[in-house]
């Protein structure tokens, strides 16, 4: 297995991945476009698990300057609960830290019951007095 960065060619192998996964939402953002503003913006932030030749696990993170965001934490089913999940979180927590972040946030589904048991097995603390609101500064709704 090898990880390394994340890559704007890795795309389309990511994105079959993602869709892939129940508990994974998708959205317009996620196009190669933004993708690409993305990896611009959080350089050596993001990560994939490659098996040979094959994308098999992915995450994605970022930061405001102030605080880490975990995204798109993905592995292909056969491999899941074999220790991929937790390298790529490692790699994405140390690389942030290197950028002076030192607490970081991940957004989970509500009805995703197997990544909520994951962060909180993992010691990340779920913040229930904490509400997300969004706003779409647009007509396309999956923006």
């Amino acid at each position: 297995m090898i990880y390394r960065y994340m890559k704007l060619s890795d795309h389309d192998a990511v994105m079959a991945l993602w869709r892939s996964c129940h508990g994974l939402s998708l959205r317009d953002a996620d196009s190669c476009q933004s993708t690409k503003k993305y990896l611009q913006r959080n350089p050596g932030l993001s990560f994939v698990a490659q098996d040979e030749t094959i994308i098999v696990g992915t995450l994605m993170a970022g930061h405001d300057g102030r605080r880490g965001y975990i995204q798109h934490l993905a592995v292909t089913a056969e491999l899941r609960g074999k220790g991929v999940s937790d390298k790529l979180v490692e790699l994405c927590l140390d690389a942030l830290k290197q950028e002076g972040i030192v607490k970081s946030h991940v957004h989970v589904l509500g009805d995703n019951s197997a990544g909520r048991a994951f962060w909180l097995n993992r010691g990340w603390v779920h913040r229930a007095e904490i509400e997300m609101y969004s706003f779409i500064n647009s007509s396309n709704q999956n923006a």
